[in-house]
C-alpha cells in the first residue's frame, strides 16, 4: 500500500470512528430526562465533529484518487481541526473545573472519542500525512468568524429557549458581563493560537525524500 492510499484509509477510518462515537453519543443523551436533540446539535463540539467526519470522508477519498490534496481541501481540514482540537481542550477544562468544584460530569465513551483520543491522532496525520499542501493564514480569521457567529447565534437561541450549551455563556451560572467577556476573550485566544499551531505545522519545510 502506497504512503497516499494508507493516508486515504487512515482519514476514512477516522470518519467511520466520529460517526460511531456521535451516534453513540446521541443514544446515550437519550437516557437522561433532561436531553434534548436540538440542544444536541447546538454544541459546537457536536457541529464541529460532523463537519469533521464530512471533511474526513471527503479528503480519505481524495488521497485515494490524486497525489496531492487541493488547497481548498488543506484550508477548510485546517479551520475544521482547528475547531475540533479547541473543543477538546475547552471540555477538559469544563471537566476539571466541575471535578474541582465538587459536581463532576459524567463522561460517556463517545465524548472520550471525540473530545480526547479522535482529536491528537487527527493532529498526528495532519502532521504526517503525505500530498498535504500549505494552509493560508487566513484560514484563522475564517476559524474565527464560524466562532463569533456560533457564538452570537448560541447567545440569541438561549435566551429564546433558556438553555446554553457551555457554563461560561449561560448569564445564570456566571457573577457579570466582565466575567462572560473575560471567558469568552479567553476562548477565542484559544481557538487563534491552535490555528496558528495548525497553520504553521503546514509550513514547516518537508525533507525531500532520500535526502541527508
Amino acid at each position: 500500500m502506497s504512503p497516499r492510499a494508507l493516508a486515504g484509509a487512515v482519514r476514512l477510518a477516522f470518519a467511520a470512528t466520529c460517526v460511531i462515537a456521535l451516534v453513540a453519543r446521541f443514544i446515550w443523551g437519550l437516557g437522561s430526562a433532561t436531553f434534548s436533540p436540538n440542544n444536541y446539535y447546538a454544541y459546537l463540539t457536536i457541529q464541529s465533529n460532523i463537519a469533521f467526519t464530512v471533511i474526513m470522508i471527503i479528503a480519505g477519498i481524495m488521497a485515494l484518487r490524486v497525489d496531492r490534496d487541493p488547497h481548498w481541501l488543506t484550508t477548510v481540514r485546517a479551520c475544521v481541526l482547528t475547531c475540533t482540537v479547541t473543543a477538546g481542550i475547552v471540555f477538559a477544562v469544563i471537566v476539571q473545573q466541575s471535578g474541582a468544584n465538587t459536581v463532576p460530569i459524567e463522561v460517556p465513551t463517545s465524548d472520550l472519542v471525540l473530545h480526547f483520543w479522535l482529536p491528537p491522532l487527527a493532529i498526528l496525520e495532519w502532521m504526517l500525512s503525505p500530498g498535504r499542501g500549505r494552509a493560508a493564514w487566513r484560514t484563522i480569521v475564517f476559524v474565527l468568524g464560524y466562532t463569533l457567529t456560533w457564538g452570537g447565534l448560541t447567545m440569541l437561541r438561549g435566551t429564546i429557549v433558556g438553555w446554553y450549551p457551555y457554563y461560561f455563556l449561560d448569564p445564570g451560572q456566571l457573577s457579570g458581563v466582565a466575567e462572560f467577556f473575560t471567558l469568552s476573550s479567553v476562548a477565542l485566544f484559544v481557538f487563534t493560537v491552535v490555528g496558528f499551531a495548525v497553520v504553521g505545522v503546514t509550513r514547516i519545510p518537508r525533507r525531500a525524500p532520500g535526502s541527508t
